[in-house]
């Protein structure tokens, strides 16, 4: 469930080799800052909501936690979200909602990313609020109901519910997210 699509976003390596490209023209030094990573997507910080959501995928990807991305974090984030498989997408996606970085889910984290992407239009609710989308999650996923979902918790709730999978895959369609942004023709 869900490798299908996966493999249909897939990439040529020359558009890879594009982006990669864009990323040395915007970033001689190497170092891609969080408003230079906003200016190569074209976020706009008049939308809170739209920034939000990048800095959150921006800091998903900064793996040493330096507040830049380097060459090897960005090629990493590239193949990932354009080629990467759904174990490793759902891993990125927990990472993206665990906002404390303390490996567990809460209430608040899952409704405050679900809430922001409902507003840029990533997750489709089907007329039900963040807290209601919240609420269903925690019940087909939470396992023990202690109230937080580990990474093992979110990994089989996804692919045992395509209901679960989208929402927590962030329904993305991130190839053509990032083509559409960046400027490189799919």
């Amino acid at each position: 469930m869900g490798q299908e699509e996966s493999r249909n976003e897939e990439i040529d390596l020359a558009q890879i080799q594009e982006l990669c490209i864009t990323f040395m023209k915007e970033c001689p030094s190497g170092a891609l800052h969080l408003h230079e990573f906003k200016r190569i997507f074209n976020v706009q910080s008049s939308s809170e909501d739209e920034s939000s959501y990048i800095e959150t995928v921006f800091h998903s990807f900064d793996t040493n936690k330096d507040n830049s991305l380097d060459f090897l974090e960005y090629v990493a984030a590239l193949h990932l979200i354009l080629r990467g498989n759904l174990e490793d997408r759902l891993k990125w996606s927990f990472k993206m909602y665990d906002k404390d970085g303390n490996g567990k889910l809460d209430h608040s984290e899952v409704r405050n990313l679900i809430r922001v992407c409902q507003k840029i239009r990533v997750v489709s609710s089907e007329d039900m609020t963040p807290t209601q989308i919240c609420d269903r999650i925690f019940e087909l996923v939470d396992q023990n109901r202690d109230g937080q979902i580990t990474l093992s918790e979110f990994m089989e709730g996804a692919q045992k519910d395509e209901w679960v999978m989208n929402l927590l895959r962030l329904n993305v369609n991130a190839a053509g997210w990032v083509l559409r942004n960046c400027g490189t023709r799919p």
